[in-house]
């Protein structure tokens, strides 16, 4: 890249064209990217993204892309399930101290950035530093990272800097601190406050992939994060970026590689060892993605042939999908089915700051509980999400630990009792039948949710419910990036998410309604100071039946305050075209691309 073109980035921003790096005249150092430049990938998300720093981005898409540019210490193997932790840019599994609190990890020699003006022409080999900085970096007060939960209250010694930069604006990323330690290149030591048994599965999501601190402090732009220029160490780099329409990324040249060398998990991996064993990954040269909102519009691409996978939901599961199982037409055609139930949580919350729903006096945890009984999730489930989803009780999902496939929710689904509890608690109806508040001032709910088709069918579902309470609804439809900002910044009063596992533990889950989370990852925006007594507990403790019994305790206190409902575990159906070879969706890997192959001989028959 020249310096001219990176000056007209640095100043245009993002831009509408945004070229990441120059491939062209590259060198290897050590390494030679196996990928074959023919083989293109055509992909498609259903939102847009946000962008690629991965100390800033939270969302699924977004994370797609920074997987593939950003390595993490550990990673998933690609077929074992239950989901099985294995060393990636650490050479083993980390070494832990007998009182649970110092992890020794040793990182692999000759693993290289890829070029970038930044290093002036000379290899800039990635070492133990980088993670501490990266570390760091998600801690920074200034940078507010929704994050920064992963490290916070862990590493010794880091509190102590936060409330200096807290105190001066500034943080010092070059004072040493005790508990991240790199002795030489390739070791890093990390010291932890507390025993923390899920620390290794934090070391291997996206956040914690390694940034080089040159390119972060080049490219930062005015609010301090590098969204459009991420340089790291993957397979991938980001060759083309139109925001909320395409995003290309280019084989790496200079990634190692590996072998491909995985075991069957299910009798159905089989064929998928037998394609793959042995082979030079990764091996496609280009992941094309485009932006499609509307899901019609992205199963006619499919049918075209015009993309390679696609994530099958809503109206369109019964096209493809009959009783799990891909329909006989399409199989004939040499179309995959990939079928998982999510490691997730889809649930509504209310925000507790909002003077209409929040609070915790005894008429607004009414109304809120009002509001929840009036739902039949059996309902929602058939008309919003055709069947294509299994139903929760509990905040902790099938396939993670922690799940209680017993538990029963306390709240029951009863419209007659749902306006009794708003008349004991005089939320009355005015003249025109709509009811008041408690204080004679008109009750209005809005409802924040996705612009999309779902968006509006979830909305007029819950038209429905609010009006069997007599409650007026408003509804507020929003892109997913302004969704997410908003619920980061408390605002809005009711709406709908969903939280996929960033590791397969239940602690991932119960998180989202720990107080201190808030602006982070908790949009009910409030504590529960029983719950969050009972979640700091569930930290010091291994998996086991103590914890799941105080997993139950805090369900049910999000039960009777009614932060939060539960919803249900969607499944993730991904169909794949004949032409793609061993795709297997993961159940925490975002973007599985460096682990299957395309067929280039092989035409979609669509």
């Amino acid at each position: 890249m020249t310096e001219n073109l990176i000056k007209q980035l640095k100043h245009c921003g993002v831009g509408l064209l945004l070229a990441s790096m120059a491939l062209t005249g590259s060198t290897s150092i050590f390494a030679k990217s196996p990928a074959d430049p023919n083989k293109v990938l055509r992909y498609v998300f259903p939102t847009a993204e946000t962008g690629f720093d991965p100390a800033y981005i939270h969302d699924l898409y977004s994370a797609h892309v920074t997987t593939s540019i950003f390595e993490t210490l550990y990673t998933y193997d690609y077929l074992a399930r239950p989901a099985k932790l294995v060393p990636h840019i650490a050479t083993t599994m980390p070494q832990v101290s007998a009182d649970g609190l110092t992890y020794t990890i040793h990182i692999k020699k000759g693993i290289y950035f890829t070029q970038d003006s930044v290093f002036k022409g000379k290899p800039r080999e990635l070492t133990a530093n980088d993670y501490a900085y990266s570390f760091k970096r998600l801690l920074d007060p200034n940078l507010r990272s929704p994050n920064s939960w992963l490290l916070e209250n862990k590493i010794e010694g880091m509190d102590a800097l936060i409330k200096a930069a807290n105190k001066t604006g500034k943080f010092n990323y070059d004072q040493k601190v005790s508990g991240l330690q790199t002795p030489d290149k390739y070791t890093l030591v990390i010291r932890l406050v507390k025993p923390d048994y899920n620390f290794p599965l934090l070391l291997a999501h996206d956040p914690t992939g390694a940034v080089a601190r040159e390119v972060i402090e080049k490219y930062k732009d005015k609010a301090g994060f590098v969204m459009g220029h991420p340089v790291g160490t993957g397979p991938y780099v980001l060759s083309k970026w139109v925001p909320a329409s395409r995003i290309v990324l280019k084989a790496n040249p200079d990634y190692r590689g590996f072998t491909w060398n995985f075991a069957a998990s299910s009798p159905e991996d089989g064929a998928i060892v037998k394609r793959l064993k042995g082979k030079k990954m990764p091996q496609i040269g280009t992941i094309d993605i485009q932006v499609m909102e509307e899901n019609q519009s992205r199963w006619l691409a499919f049918q075209r042939g015009e993309i390679d996978i696609f994530q099958l939901e809503g109206q369109l599961v019964a096209k493809a999908i009959k009783d799990g199982k891909l329909r006989p037409e399409l199989a004939k055609e040499g179309v995959h089915l990939s079928r998982i139930v999510d490691p997730e949580i889809s649930y509504i919350y209310w925000n507790l700051k909002n003077p209409v729903v929040g609070g915790m006096s005894k008429e607004k945890i009414a109304l809120r509980r009002a509001i929840a009984m009036s739902r039949s999730l059996d309902q929602e489930i058939k008309l919003v999400r055709n069947d294509d989803a299994e139903r929760l009780h509990f905040p902790v999902p099938p396939g993670v630990v922690g799940y209680d496939p017993r538990y029963r929710t306390s709240t029951p689904y009863s419209v007659k009792a749902a306006n009794l509890l708003l008349d004991r608690y005089h939320y009355k109806k005015d003249a025109s039948g709509w009811r008041t508040q408690p204080n004679g001032k008109p009750l209005v709910i809005e409802y924040m949710a996705r612009s999309d088709s779902i968006g509006q069918q979830s909305a007029e579902l819950w038209k429905k419910n609010f009006d069997s309470l007599n409650i007026r609804m408003v509804f507020k439809p929003m892109l997913f990036a302004d969704l997410i900002r908003a619920q980061k910044q408390c605002e809005g009063m009711f709406g709908a998410s969903a939280w996929i596992a960033d590791y397969p533990d239940g602690d991932n889950f119960m998180q989202n309604f720990y107080g201190p989370n808030t602006h982070m990852t908790n949009w009910s925006c409030g504590p529960i100071p029983e719950f969050d007594q009972l979640y700091r507990q569930t930290q010091q403790m291994k998996a086991g039946s103590e914890r799941d019994a105080l997993y139950r305790k805090m369900t049910r206190l999000l039960e009777v305050y009614m932060p939060v409902q539960m919803s249900y575990a969607r499944y993730r159906n991904m169909l794949a075209q004949p032409r793609v070879i061993g795709y297997k969706k993961h159940p925490i890997l975002h973007a599985e691309w460096m682990y299957f192959d395309i067929d280039t001989n092989t035409k979609s028959n669509h």
